[in-house]
């Protein structure tokens, strides 16, 4: 074994550091905390550790003082937390030198070694290093990262690229997040709905669509097997996929167990209310859709309204949708939630005393509230109207002077009783907060 992990270092020294994309997110590194990076399956977290060692690379960082270990690696298969301090020990023999100053760890997919987290938990108490780890979240979930490390963690998430992102792996500058010009303009309206079909799945974009389908229902074929039917050993599949297709095609859409439930009933699917609640939570951790609880003071009013439901990527809902015709409204609004979500903020929907509802009451770091909605379109003299009442009357149960419309290609500013209520085209909403942040 010792001759193998050397092996491993020597190659992970002497080989160059994979480029790729550039990643939003951002390592917190704070000292005495072990950095766990998570998210669902094919969202690109190798590559995000590649561009966390390439910037440690480019501040000076000495390449030796780094080591990255993929535990996918089959060589390593016969390993077991018996043989995890062998690690340390090859490593520095190898370079003794380097006990004197601190060097930096990589475990990638650590969790398919048994008795990991006891391992970590001594490396970072017992030797002068900085810890990243990555996970699949099949093992690697952020509640179970905060039972098995006890408090020593703390996670970053990694989605499909953003919008923002996939401009850039499509080499198209954003110009900083000035007003663009009228091509620009054209160029980014294009580019979002490209962005809202295809998804934002790094090894999907820019493929043929029936190459992009077929992946798509791969990957999720393998979060229903393994990070499901595997790792909760669920005998009754049926149920399960029959939610997952349910929930992809009605996404932004509130959910009920109950009236899924008496659906399931109807057809003739037998399965028990509390296993449809925990097969909404296991793929909630397994990053596949996103629960959003109404905004209320009552517990019980949050508990009782059904909760709204976003998918990971709208390419994959247009990947496993039945639908014919393309429902640019919800894949939009999923669009902003995933935005919001990226950036760390509470996401509630909000209810009006009138009944009507606002897809989305955000509170940011510091407590300010915002108030978006979303249309597709405001042309439809109907469809504005609705909108425009629905956030005029939260406005003032809310106090909020100001309130969004996030369009696909309206722009335009209105001054109301309530306060000034911006509509604005998606790709300049997220220009805008991006530049913001």
């Amino acid at each position: 074994m010792e001759t193998l992990l050397e092996q491993l270092i020597a190659d992970f020294h002497e080989r160059e550091i994979p480029g790729g994309t550039r990643r939003g997110a951002v390592l917190p590194w704070l000292p005495g905390k072990i950095d766990t990076v998570i998210g669902m399956r094919r969202t690109g977290k190798t590559c995000f550790i590649y561009q966390v060692i390439a910037d440690l690379l480019a501040k000076g960082v000495s390449k030796e003082s780094i080591l990255y270990l993929n535990f996918e690696d089959e060589r390593l298969l016969p390993m077991t937390a018996a043989d995890l301090h062998r690690i340390p020990d090859t490593y520095y023999r190898r370079y003794p030198h380097l006990r004197d100053g601190q060097c930096i760890f990589f475990f990638d997919e650590i969790q398919n070694i048994e008795g990991w987290e006891q391992f970590t938990r001594r490396l970072l108490d017992t030797e002068n290093l900085h810890i990243c780890i990555t996970g699949s979240s099949a093992k690697l979930l952020s509640r179970e990262i905060a039972t098995s490390l006890r408090g020593r963690s703390i996670s970053t998430e990694i989605f499909p690229f953003s919008f923002m992102e996939s401009l850039e792996h499509a080499g198209i500058k954003p110009d900083g997040g000035l007003r663009p010009g009228a091509k620009k303009r054209a160029l980014l309206e294009n580019r979002l709905y490209a962005y809202l079909l295809e998804g934002g799945f790094p090894e999907v974009q820019d493929i043929a669509l029936e190459h992009r389908v077929r992946v798509l229902q791969d990957y999720l074929d393998v979060v229903i097997l393994r990070d499901l039917v595997e790792r909760h050993k669920i005998s009754n599949t049926t149920p399960v996929r029959y939610m997952v297709r349910h929930l992809l095609n009605a996404p932004a859409a509130p959910f009920s167990v109950n009236k899924f439930y008496n659906d399931l009933q109807s057809k003739g699917i037998p399965c028990g209310k509390n296993n449809l609640h925990e097969y909404l939570d296991h793929l909630s951790d397994a990053y596949l859709f996103f629960q959003v609880s109404l905004h209320t003071r009552s517990e019980r009013a949050r508990m009782v309204n059904p909760r709204k439901i976003y998918a990971i990527d709208t390419g994959l809902v247009q990947a496993c949708s039945r639908n014919v015709h393309r429902d640019f409204g919800h894949l939009l609004e999923n669009l902003v939630f995933l935005e919001l979500r990226r950036r760390n903020q509470t996401i509630e929907y909000y209810k009006t005393s009138g009944g009507y509802e606002i897809d989305f009451l955000v509170t940011d770091h510091s407590g300010r509230k915002s108030l978006i909605q979303v249309s597709a379109e405001m042309t439809n003299p109907a469809t504005r109207q609705r909108e425009l009442r629905a956030l005029f009357e939260a406005m003032k149960e809310c106090r909020a002077k100001h309130a969004t419309v996030v369009a696909l290609t309206e722009e335009e500013r209105l001054e109301t009783e309530a306060g000034t209520i911006d509509i604005v085209p998606a790709w300049l909403w997220i220009l805008r907060g991006c530049r913001m942040e």
